[in-house]
């Protein structure tokens, strides 16, 4: 890159920056007055792709690139330099993505106590380290996008106590790491109470957390207790420990889609106590794995109670657990009772172990045990139901659906003017963020195979939040169609324009909710107009991503209805909303297991499935 670029670079992101990033430069506006804007030439795409006499949405409009001139030609040129890495901060800033801060290490050293509130994106390293006696506590820390590194904290401490109470509650997109966390540590205790509660896509990582510790105790109460999609890690967590109980309770309980990982967690301790209470206890779809749990250890004690109980599906696999290990104490009670039956796989569990009790009571259904202990174990009360029952329970209406939120789906016949119904929780639940153009979203990476790239590209550590995002979106992005479906992802406006209006042709309209108004409390139907006459349509439906930069995943399926409907307070009759629905007439080939049929009790192609349209996602249709 030349030495006169970089100085331009500068001048001009300075100056941007010295306006606050909004406001004018030579004349030109963020409104996209000027004719060389990004958002200015996103109009005259519109224009010719739609047509100008049509109304165009202000709200997808709202979510154009904020660039100025400068800054996209700037911008334009580093990426197809694939030199956007380098100026990633002030990127993130001038489009307006979402963009995790770089944490460094740090060699700081701190006093023995500590009190944390109110705080965010900080880097906690060698915070006790070495320390005696003691306390830290984390009482209502919060931050709706918590990005936090603990580092050797609490190391090699003694009787060093860390309190992390009510830690990022309804936090978003959480990426938490906590490296070698009282590692070594003696005595003392780490109790995690009210860890990101109500948080949304949670992604934490104990990696070698409390290995080589002595008698110290970790507490897990109410940790991410209704969480939403998200994954918890513990890597080598209390390995060669001696006597130090951990305890996880009501951990992930009432959460959806929440995935935990222990890998070589208590490998070669000794008298290791485990204790999981009401563990995944009624969430929905939980996935959790252990990996050589408790591998080579001695006279240690684990026992899982109510563990999933009362979950829907949910899948648990456990590899080598306990395996080679000496008088082992295992036991299972009212474990994976669930209402909707998931799958536990047991895989070399005991193998080579000694002297070891391992107990199943009250042990839910679909189950495999390979390469398993033949002597040591006991089953009581073992249930063995077949997944065929359950279905026939899911179709017949018989399962509780608690998991899903009241409102979420519903029957067309509720499109009736007067009717009550709940309305679910409708708001955008992600960080607010704009679309890049497509002279630079052309030039970035998407693909499996250029996953490297796009973490370089967005500093993106081995295993964080911004990995995670990066894999779950391009899993949807990547997979086949289901049958009839015709899917494609848009990283820019240009994109969706071209995608709706290939597959509806040019003379199409978008439509949104108008409001959050009426979430989460129930609404009463007003006039209902029918798209099309009410008559069955086609419809191009367009939902967000969670991605640094707004990206959608849109699709249209076949044989849909589409309505619009005035929302009105039940007590007052007043106008709140405008809401837009659209029903799935043909649901021959969804899951058995789809939250829709575990919500209205009924199954694949039985039953058409209406919802509503969230904040920020949009249907395209033709003009009526």
């Amino acid at each position: 890159m030349s030495h006169l670029f970089l100085i331009f670079l500068y001048s001009a992101l300075a100056f941007n920056v010295a306006l606050g990033g909004g406001g004018e430069v030579a004349g030109e506006s963020r409104d996209g007055a000027n004719p060389f804007t990004p958002k200015a030439a996103l109009v005259r795409y519109w224009n010719k792709q739609i047509g100008s006499d049509l109304q165009k949405s202000t709200f997808l409009l709202s979510r154009a690139s904020p660039l100025s001139v400068v800054e996209s030609a700037t911008f334009t040129k580093l990426a197809a330099q694939n030199a956007l890495s380098n100026y990633l901060p002030a990127f993130c800033k001038s489009a307006n993505l979402f963009c995790f801060p770089d944490l460094g290490q740090s060699l700081e050293k701190h006093g023995p106590n500590s009190n944390f509130a109110v705080y965010s994106n900080k880097n906690f390293t060698n915070y006790g380290t070495g320390g005696h006696g003691g306390t830290d506590s984390f009482k209502n820390y919060t931050d709706y996008f918590p990005v936090d590194s603990f580092r050797r904290y609490s190391r090699d401490s003694a009787g060093h106590n860390d309190n992390f109470d009510n830690y990022g509650p309804e936090g978003n997109t959480m990426d938490l790491s906590f490296n070698g966390y009282g590692s070594g540590a003696i005595r003392g205790v780490g109790e995690f109470k009210k860890y990101s509660e109500e948080s949304n896509v949670p992604n934490v990582r104990f990696n070698s957390y409390s290995s080589d510790g002595n008698t110290r105790k970790q507490s897990f109460r109410s940790y991410s207790t209704e969480s939403n999609a998200g994954d918890q890690y513990f890597t080598s967590y209390g390995k060669n420990s001696q006597g130090s109980p951990n305890e996880f309770t009501s951990y992930g309980e009432n959460t959806n889609v929440i995935g935990s990982t222990f890998t070589g967690y208590g490998r070669t301790a000794n008298a290791a106590k485990d204790k999981f209470t009401s563990y995944g206890f009624g969430g929905n779809v939980p996935v959790n794995n252990f990996k050589s749990y408790g591998d080579g250890g001695n006279s240690g004690i684990d026992t899982f109670k109510s563990y999933r109980n009362q979950s829907n599906v949910g899948d648990d696999s456990f590899r080598s657990y306990a395996k080679n290990s000496h008088s082992a104490e295992v036991n299972f009670a009212n474990y994976g009772q669930s209402v909707n039956e998931g799958t536990d796989t047991f895989t070399g569990y005991g193998k080579g172990a000694t002297g070891h009790k391992i107990g199943f009571k009250f042990y839910g259904v679909n189950n495999t045990f390979t390469d398993y202990a033949k002597k040591g174990i006991s089953f009581s009360r073992y249930t063995n139901k077949s997944s065929e029952t359950m279905i026939s329970t899911a179709v017949n209406g018989s399962s509780v659906n608690r998991w899903i939120e009241p409102g979420k789906f519903f029957r067309e016949s509720m499109l009736k003017k007067g009717t009550v119904m709940p309305m679910p929780d409708i708001r955008d639940k992600m960080p607010k963020r704009s679309f890049l153009p497509r002279t630079i979203s052309s030039k970035l990476p998407f693909s499996t195979s250029k996953l490297e790239e796009m973490k370089k590209i967005f500093h993106a550590a081995d295993n964080s939040s911004m990995e995670h995002m990066f894999t779950e979106a391009l899993h949807d992005c990547e997979r086949a169609p289901s049958k009839g479906e015709t899917k494609r992802c848009v990283p820019s406006i240009e994109d969706m324009i071209d995608f709706a209006t290939t597959v509806l042709g040019r003379n199409v309209v978008v439509r949104t909710t108008q409001s959050v108004e009426g979430s989460k409390q129930n609404v009463m139907i007003g006039s209902v107009k029918g798209i099309n006459g009410g008559q069955v349509t086609k419809s191009v439906s367009c939902h967000q991503s969670l991605f640094p930069y707004l990206l959608y995943y849109c699709h249209s399926v076949p044989k849909v209805r589409v309505y619009e409907a005035d929302l009105l307070d039940p007590k007052t009759k007043a106008n709140i909303n405008h809401g837009v629905a659209i029903c799935h007439l043909d649901t021959s080939d969804w899951s058995a297991g789809h939250g829709a049929f575990v919500a209205l009790g009924s199954g694949p192609g039985r039953i058409e499935v209406c919802h509503w349209i969230f904040e920020n996602d949009m249907t395209w249709t033709i003009v009526d």
